[in-house]
């Protein structure tokens, strides 16, 4: 009998938060895969990741990493805008990428990679986890048999809520590196699993803009899509929900994790249901002067304001449209993306 195969050899780059979610993952594979190596751009936070997992072998340059014939497999977990050319990078060195999302900023990137798979023989693989998962499997064999009858309408929400603190990490809510807002950040997962159980999209109508976060890029966005089998469905992507005051008595859905599914997708595969609500003792009382509170429950409690012309984060009731984003308030410099902590969402 042939003997099994050895455990793939696998490598870390980027150990900033969504890294360690990956190790985690690893350790539990140890009978299938190793991880044997580790590279980040600083060189103390990399020494620490490898203590906490027992990596072997550390690197600061992922070339080197990449070229020392110690691995199979790589997890790229570093800011977005270094994915594509770390994945060819990586398959060039003749090593599987596997890819957090999202995979590329642009089509164009997506084009390049598909064009040095085929050179090189190797493969750039994407995490969309929440396609594998038992629900899922089960739905999309029961849409491929006819058994539901055909698709007609479908709603996929990412109703999801991130503080301005959130985006104190530099990397975070810059076109130029993370590509986009909870769009390609957040509800690309949820809309991910719609197109893998409906099939491809054909038709997209969408409004995307910078409500209240200070950010370079859309805090929220929606759609509607038509599918190439007919299929309609409404696609909403938030950072604002969902709006409460702190401490308000009345009933809130805690923040959900990366994990999570969206409210369409838990209802119509059998997903984790919503987190229980929470409630504190203070009742709620008029309404919070938040701009995450007002944001998000629509509240109108400042003075009018010329249209355009407002502070940061507004919610004026004279207020007709928004600005133009190259005319609102940007964000205050930040270090640039190459001295970043390359964390996860």
């Amino acid at each position: 009998m042939p003997s099994p195969r050895p455990p793939y050899r696998v490598a870390i780059i980027g150990t900033g938060g969504i890294a360690h979610a990956h190790a985690a993952a690893l350790t539990e594979l140890s009978e299938r895969a190793r991880l044997v190596a580790v590279a980040d751009v600083d060189p103390t936070r990399a020494a620490e990741f490898a203590d906490r997992f027992s990596v072997p072998h550390v690197f600061s340059d992922p070339q080197a990493l990449l070229e020392s014939g110690k691995i199979d497999l790589v997890h790229i977990c570093t800011p977005p805008q270094t994915h594509a050319p770390l994945a060819a990078m990586a398959m060039r060195a003749g090593v599987t990428a596997l890819v957090e999302k999202p995979t590329a900023l642009s089509l164009r990137e997506m084009d390049h990679l598909a064009a040095v798979q085929e050179q090189t023989g190797s493969k750039v693989l994407t995490v969309f986890q929440h396609r594998y998962g038992a629900a899922a499997v089960r739905l999309r064999r029961l849409v491929a048999a006819g058994v539901l009858g055909r698709p007609l309408v479908a709603t996929c929400e990412t109703l999801w809520y991130r503080s301005d603190e959130y985006f104190d990490v530099p990397w975070r809510g810059r076109w130029d590196v993370e590509g986009g807002g909870p769009t390609m950040g957040h509800g690309i997962h949820q809309f991910d699993l719609m197109l893998s159980v409906l099939g491809p999209w054909s038709l997209i109508t969408a409004l995307a803009d910078r409500q209240v976060r200070p950010t370079d890029t859309e805090d929220v966005s929606v759609a509607a899509v038509r599918f190439d089998n007919g299929a309609l469905a409404t696609v909403v992507n938030s950072l604002l929900s969902p709006g409460r005051r702190p401490g308000c008595a009345s009933t809130s859905h805690t923040p959900r994790s990366k994990s999570s599914t969206s409210t369409a997708t838990a209802r119509s595969t059998g997903g984790s249901r919503r987190p229980p609500a929470t409630r504190s003792s203070r009742p709620c009382g008029p309404p919070a002067t938040s701009r995450t509170s007002q944001a998000a429950t629509g509240s109108r409690s400042r003075p009018c304001s010329t249209p355009g012309t407002q502070a940061r984060n507004p919610v004026s009731p004279c207020r007709t449209r928004a600005a133009p984003w190259s005319s609102r308030p940007r964000r205050t410099p930040r270090p640039s993306a190459e001295s970043a902590s390359p964390q996860g969402n």
